[in-house]
């Protein structure tokens, strides 16, 4: 079946798309066709998921047509089952059968709750291994020596892992992965505007000789799964608030020392089965968001959070471990839960832990062997992966998980056999030996950030003995976190002087795994601090250096990796005058630090322009204010309080010739704060420049808290609705400067002050830029052209930060609005390089020679020439 040239495919786009759309459509159907690696830049907004779905028609059609056929028959069978149990049901007929669970053990029965706690008996892979191949000598009746020079030939056939299946195929699955459980809610909207006409329909259709009168639209199976927090219906858990109280809830109700009547009453069991059987028939009706499935399951009386799961096997799913992510209507129900039946997946969306995380894939057993994973908002894919593979650990956490780790051995020492008293003496040692360290180091020491090796934090009795990949894996496979914490939780609960109810923190010794697991590391791929400073805890953290190795295994295990985003990376830079192998031009951070071991020839790059005409958007550097004063908010520069007062007054000015929403980017919190505050003193004969902000527009002010944020949104608007005018202060990198857009008359100027630059004297910076100088090195660069690399990851680690903070503002074609950079280095020729190209083609010619009147007048006329057209249309 030949390929339809790029001029005549059709994308089922809803509405007529624009060029560049189609552009970027078919350059993202050619990367997943050629087995790509595709680094896309698309500032338009909400358009990606248009073309998702239409790969699936490019499978064989034969194939799909038998699976089809074959799983017909599958259903029919486990729906005559389903109603047989809906009518049991509804007799009055219990399903479940008498079971020790059902007796379960009572709060007052201590000593058999403890029993509990005890750890199974652990046997290592090696072991394991080892007696399946003498089970298999054994059963072959041949001598030892003949079955391993028959081993050694691959003739002996070893048994198949549990829940391998090779009558089980595996069709290509798309997955898509985002950021937040908002963005991917926008995804699901977007979702259910495509219609797709059936392939297997058509070629029905077709060999019978007619058409159908309304052709038949391709069914798109999509379920969310989300966090116990977002789906938990359980009123007395839901009103603990935190996620890990939540979760620590969640899983106390289930263990078999909670009483029957003290348990869930929403969850799965064989006794309700026919409810998750009805959830499921639900949710692959249409397609759900996150929001749809708590109402769902409260109406129909069964956890939203288990029951949703029922989009992925039984066996590859861990009951414990999921957080949060999102699948198509494939079907899945607790182990405890029979009869279920598996629909082929199409559409998976998950946030970016379930993707880019190894241990959450295993947890799932999501396999991304020959699929496609498209990730949207990749623009800080690289920090993302940073921070989910970095761990810090405070002194007092070590501490408390050395106590709760020495109260259980003194309980169940003489009941731990064999390699658990081994490894969980290790622990204990290794946890001992750590807290020795931040203490004794943090005797006396003046506040401090600096790098630690970790030769330093090996030095105890004993820890030369101590493998740590094999005890890292015996945490993993013992769950010896989980039974810790629930023995301290269980002795909290039974002492007098302790209140029933469970602590709002997460198991520390959890925490402490993640830890100890980063000692298993390689050296180059990150490194260790020690913080201990002013009001802060002491803490030991790793923090990862090199996200290549953990994506790599993403890209080497699918079939094709689309990297997507609005503001992706600054596209030019100093690669085409390195002698440094590898690094194309454009999106050079992704191909510098991520992609580096790729042919070239299998990375896509394409940037698109914006959907809008050049004369809708009007760029101003300005360089001084309006007293002549020049903007520097340089660190050293920025806190001059006659810099602050100047700033203030340009604020004012704009704000009157802005209409209706004007937001201002602050490079911090901090610094917002500073600026609130001198901005609100008044003088004695003058009133203060906040009151004259407040004479202009409404003002609004971005706080950490996200509740807080939700609200100054909503007011922020109903302010411009009402014909007041806002003005939003925000900070760059905050909740307003991603995932918000400010279309229309919410963003007519958007004002970036000051450049967010990273503090370049940290620990951490200064460990990064000499990696990436050190790598740069490694590659073939010199000492000059290293420095240029890593001065240009510093910047574009900031203009990243930048770009996609001006990027919330004109979100379609007759959209318009003006952006402003406050400070004099927005004049420089290095930095206008790093700026979308979009931007960049619209920058004011000479800026920093303009005085401040002559930019306002040019604004001024600005938005007098689009109001006036606009009363025209």
């Amino acid at each position: 079946m030949s390929d339809p040239s790029p001029a005549v495919r059709d994308f089922h786009h809803p509405f007529n798309p624009y060029g560049i759309q189609l552009d970027f459509m078919n350059a993202v159907y050619d990367c997943i066709e050629n087995g790509q690696v595709g680094i896309f830049e698309s500032p338009t907004g909400g358009e990606e998921p248009k073309w998702v779905l239409d790969h699936k028609k490019r499978e064989r059609i034969a194939v799909a047509m038998r699976e089809k056929q074959a799983r017909e028959v599958r259903l029919a069978k486990v729906r005559a089952k389903e109603l047989r149990q809906r009518q049991r049901l509804e007799n009055g007929e219990s399903c479940q059968k008498k079971t020790k669970i059902d007796h379960g053990i009572t709060m007052g029965d201590v000593a058999d709750e403890e029993a509990s706690y005890v750890l199974d008996d652990y046997v290592s892979e090696e072991e394991l291994v080892d007696r399946l191949t003498k089970d298999a000598r054994l059963k072959s009746g041949i001598s030892t020596t003949s079955f391993n020079m028959l081993d050694k030939l691959g003739m002996i056939v070893k048994p198949l892992d549990e829940g391998d299946d090779p009558q089980m195929t595996d069709n290509v699955k798309i997955f898509y992965c985002s950021r937040t459980h908002s963005q991917l809610t926008q995804f699901a909207n977007e979702v259910r505007r495509v219609r797709i006409p059936s392939t297997l329909e058509t070629v029905e259709n077709n060999e019978k000789g007619h058409l159908a009168a309304t052709p038949a639209i391709e069914e798109v199976k999509y379920l969310p799964l989300g966090s116990r927090k977002n789906l938990c219906i359980n009123p007395l858990v839901k009103k603990l608030g935190t996620t890990a109280s939540i979760n620590e809830r969640c899983l106390q109700l289930q263990q078999p020392s909670t009483p029957q009547n003290q348990r869930c009453e929403f969850l799965p069991k064989k006794a309700n089965e026919s409810l998750v059987h009805s959830f499921r028939d639900h949710i692959l009706t249409t397609v759900y968001d996150i929001e749809d499935l708590g109402g769902l399951g409260r109406k129909i009386g069964i956890c939203p959070y288990y029951a949703s799961r029922a989009s992925i096997k039984p066996s590859q799913v861990s009951m414990t471990e999921l957080l949060c992510c999102v699948g198509p209507g494939a079907f899945y129900v607790p182990s405890n839960i029979k009869g279920h039946t598996l629909i082929d997946q199409q559409l998976i969306t998950l946030p970016y832990p379930m993707l880019l995380q190894e241990s959450a894939r295993d947890a799932l057993s999501i396999s991304l062997k020959g699929h496609v994973v498209i990730i949207d908002e990749a623009h800080n894919l690289m920090d993302a992966i940073s921070n989910l593979h970095s761990v810090t650990v405070s002194l007092s956490q070590f501490e408390q998980s050395r106590v709760q780790l020495s109260a259980y051995l003194q309980k169940f020492r003489n009941r731990l056999k064999g390699k658990n008293r081994i490894y969980v003496t290790q622990v204990a040692r290794l946890i001992a030996a750590l807290a020795t360290y931040l203490r004794d180091k943090s005797a006396g020491c003046k506040p401090t950030d600096e790098l630690v090796n970790i030769n330093e934090l090996m030095v105890g009795k004993g820890l030369d003995q101590i493998n740590l990949y094999k005890l890292s894996h015996y945490l993993q496979e013992s769950k010896l976190a989980r039974k810790v914490d629930g023995y301290h939780i269980h002795v909290e609960r039974v002492s007098e002087s302790a209140p029933d109810r469970r602590k709002a923190a997460a198991p520390v010794l959890s925490h402490i795994q993640n830890f100890l697991a980063t000692l298993t590391n390689p050296t180059k791929e990150g490194r260790f601090f020690f913080s201990s400073m002013v009001g802060d805890e002491v803490t030991l953290r790793y923090m990862l250096l090199d996200p290549t190795h953990s994506f790599r295994a993403i890209v080497r295990d699918a079939r094709a990796v689309v990297l997507a985003g609005g503001t992706m990376s600054p596209v030019s830079g100093i690669s085409t005058r390195t002698k440094i192998k590898l690094i194309p031009v454009q999106m050079e951070d992704y191909t510098r630090h991520l992609f580096t071991y790729l042919n070239p020839n299998r990375l896509k790059i394409l940037s698109c322009g914006h959907v809008i005409p050049d004369e809708n958007l009007l760029a101003w550097p300005i360089t001084t204010g309006p007293n002549g004063l020049g903007f520097d908010f340089t660190y050293q520069g920025r806190n001059s309080l006659a810099m602050i007062d100047e700033l203030g007054v340009c604020i004012i000015k704009l704000s009157r010739v802005i209409p209706h929403g004007l937001v201002v980017f602050f490079p911090s919190y901090g610094y917002l704060e500073q600026v609130c505050s001198r901005w609100k003193l008044a003088d004695v004969n003058q009133a203060s420049l906040w009151t004259e902000l407040s004479i202009q527009k409404a003002v609004f002010r971005e706080s950490k808290e996200v509740l807080s944020a939700e609200d100054t949104l909503r007011d922020y608007s109903n302010a411009i609705s009402a014909g007041r005018g806002g003005l939003l202060l925000s900070v760059v990198g905050g909740k307003m400067s991603e995932g918000i857009n400010f279309s229309d008359n919410l963003g007519r100027g958007i004002v970036v002050v000051g450049l967010p630059f990273p503090n370049i004297q940290s620990a951490e910076w200064k460990a990064k830029l000499e990696y990436i100088e050190s790598t740069a090195l490694s590659r073939g660069g010199d000492a000059a052209e290293c420095k240029l690399v890593s001065r240009d990851f510093y910047e574009n680690a900031c203009m990243r930060a930048v770009n996609q903070s001006i990027g919330r503002a004109i979100r379609h074609q007759r959209d318009y609005a003006t952006i402003i950079m406050l400070d004099r280095r927005y004049s420089t020729v290095r930095i206008q390089g790093k700026l979308p190209g979009w931007i960049k083609k619209s920058l004011a010619k000479d800026a920093d020679k303009k005085p401040f009147k002559e930019i306002l007048d040019s604004i001024t006329g600005f938005f007098t020439a689009k109001q006036a057209g606009e009363s025209i249309l």
